[in-house]
């Protein structure tokens, strides 16, 4: 009995001994930009005191929420191997369908129907889902309007993007919400399992009984429904719907998953390290606005953050994890 229970002991300690090895490594990874989050909130405390008062950085948390939002969309999407570039259309045509709907005056653009409200946000949702599906292209949002910006919207149609609890934007707690359950999801459910296998090798999954199409179909729907709503709480932080809203967004998608360890391969990459690349950019923006930096030198910086995380992952051998 001595014997067993040793030799039992023996073979736990090299699989405790593993574990500890990829929590380790899965940290190193996922946390990999904290510390060039800390230098360039560092930077920015020194170039202005008013970047660490309270409401700078809920105002950087606000402005990152609908971008974190899209940047969960488009993870789903490349972990299945596959590129989305529809998610910046559904940002804007999705809340101007919804938008144009409830808009009686149609000397202003509205489409002089008025539905209610409520009708007007289900509208939004089953538009992100289908233009996710189909991928409709931006063009329905010009023409729609023909390029009106539709405001003086219901405040229930705004209220994701305006409200506050406890002092705080809903769009934070709504994003940071949504982080946490599809991080959970991707790590622990057996859909978010298959996403990364599917990301890994498809002819694998699908020969592992996984139904590919199903899968990639639903992560589509999914990412469509996620960009109507971040679409939604951008609508309600500007109190307005403009022809051009969500255009170039995808960029700054592509740079926070990218940065934050997001494989364009497919098959790799946490939640936490798009977070991390979500809130540097949101940092590195609010850093150079208070610095007064023009906007096209911000877009430059960024395109240059692309680049190098892009280098980065072809130098570092971008494979997808071992799951």
């Amino acid at each position: 009995m001595a014997a067993n229970a040793t030799g039992l002991g023996q073979r736990a300690t090299p699989l405790r001994s593993g574990l500890r090895r990829r929590v380790a490594s899965f940290r190193l990874r996922e946390l990999t930009l904290v510390p060039v989050l800390i230098v360039i909130a560092f930077i920015g405390w020194l170039n202005n005191a008013a970047f660490l008062t309270v409401d700078n950085l809920l105002n950087i948390l606000q402005q990152s929420s609908e971008l974190s939002i899209l940047v969960i969309a488009e993870t789903l999407v490349l972990l299945t191997a596959r590129i989305d570039l529809s998610l910046e259309s559904i940002v804007g045509l999705a809340p101007m369908l919804g938008a144009w709907l409830i808009s009686k005056d149609t000397s202003m653009g509205g489409s002089g129907v008025g539905v209610p409200p409520l009708v007007g946000l289900a509208v939004v949702f089953v538009a992100g889902a289908l233009i996710g599906l189909l991928n409709l292209l931006r063009g329905l949002t010009l023409g729609l309007t023909n390029g009106t910006t539709l405001f003086d919207l219901p405040d229930s149609f705004v209220y994701l993007g305006s409200a506050r609890w406890l002092d705080v934007p809903i769009s934070i707690w709504i994003s940071g919400v949504l982080y946490c359950l599809f991080g959970v999801f991707l790590r622990y459910h057996r859909v978010g399992r298959a996403i990364y296998a599917i990301g890994g090798n498809w002819e694998a999954a699908r020969v592992a009984g996984i139904r590919v199409e199903r899968v990639v179909w639903g992560v589509y729907v999914v990412a469509g429904l996620l960009a109507a709503l971040a679409g939604l709480m951008l609508t309600g932080r500007i109190a307005s719907v403009v022809s051009s809203q969500g255009q170039n967004m995808i960029f700054y998608v592509f740079a926070a998953a990218v940065i934050g360890g997001i494989s364009l391969n497919g098959g790799r990459g946490r939640l936490l390290g798009a977070l991390t690349g979500v809130l540097l950019l949101g940092v590195l923006q609010n850093v150079l606005t208070l610095s007064q930096v023009p906007t096209f030198w911000i877009d430059s910086v960024f395109g240059g953050i692309i680049l190098l995380a892009l280098i980065f992952a072809r130098l570092a051998g971008d494979t997808p994890l071992d799951q």
